[in-house]
């Protein structure tokens, strides 16, 4: 897990990769054994909070350069 600190160095190209790979492990790990007992519920709040944290940077960062160009 990143600590938002960390994921205000990374560019936009490793914070996608970082969205897309958190949005795979979050359905792996929700859908994977379907029909079977809830998974580890760690993994998928951890997940989810990973996915936040760089969408939250993402649309600073679109926003940052909105104003800019305003």
């Amino acid at each position: 897990m990143s600590d938002y600190k960390e994921i205000q160095k990374k560019s936009d190209a490793e914070l996608v990769k970082l969205v897309q790979e958190n949005r795979e492990a979050l359905r792996t790990a929700r859908f994977g054994t379907a029909g079977a007992g809830s998974a580890d519920v760690g993994k998928v709040r951890t997940a989810k909070k990973e996915i936040a944290r760089c969408l939250t940077e993402l649309n600073a960062r679109k926003r940052k350069e909105a104003n800019k160009s305003a």
